[in-house]
């Protein structure tokens, strides 16, 4: 009958998955259009931040698509969007580490930044760690998910000048136990969702460096500014 196969219509209408980003009717993980706003983010040239003290590597620009992306991923309990996002950044990596030295590529073991334990238990996951699980999935890179640990629980970074950002982070980051029992660590690759200013990362390098343990760069799903 005619008012069955309306009904199954709007069943389909229904049941299907929403796009985390604009919320409408998606066939896969985002929507057709949210996934071309989504492309317009990205960096074209990737190597244009990796120069030293600390290298960065960023999958696109924090604005439009991605930030909402990122936002439902931190705060609207959207894990899964981690894959998608981990899988974009391995790919990206990949396609430009031709144009890194080729021996720092294969033999790195990435870190995740560490939320504080009481911030995660709120949450229920780490959004870098989910993130850096998925880059190692697809790069082949080992994960070293608790080789940094965040011992003190600080405030959000979001609003706070340079040098309140700087303190704000001063003696945040200890080194796991997992790293502390290995006698040669491999050279560290730092994995972000977002990077600011480059205060956490520098301060998670800073820890690191301090143990003699060698920082090659850092990569992040999103970057804030040009």
């Amino acid at each position: 009958m005619k008012w069955t196969g309306n009904l199954g219509n709007l069943l389909d209408v229904f049941l299907q998955p929403q796009c985390p980003i604009c919320e409408r009717p998606a066939a896969g993980e985002l929507c057709l259009d949210c996934k071309r706003q989504l492309r317009r983010c990205q960096f074209i040239d990737h190597n244009r931040f990796w120069h030293p003290p600390l290298p960065v590597f960023a999958w696109g620009e924090y604005g439009g698509a991605l930030k909402r992306l990122l936002v439902a991923l931190k705060y609207n309990n959207k894990p899964q969007l981690a894959y998608l996002l981990g899988k974009e950044l391995a790919q990206s990596w990949l396609a430009a580490s031709l144009e890194f030295n080729p021996k720092i590529t294969t033999a790195l073991t990435v870190v995740p930044i560490p939320l504080h334990a009481s911030k995660q238990k709120q949450r229920g996951y780490n959004q870098a760690e989910l993130i850096a699980k998925a880059f190692c999935q697809g790069t082949g890179l080992q994960l070293q998910a608790g080789g940094l640990i965040r011992s003190r629980n600080t405030e959000a970074q979001f609003g706070l000048n340079p040098e309140a950002r700087s303190s704000n982070l001063a003696d945040a980051f200890q080194i796991g136990k997992d790293f502390l029992r290995l006698s040669q660590p491999r050279a560290i690759l730092i994995v972000d969702d977002i990077y600011t200013t480059g205060t956490t990362a520098r301060s998670a390098a800073a820890t690191l460096r301090r143990h003699q343990i060698s920082v090659i760069g850092v990569v992040a799903v999103a970057k804030a500014g040009k």
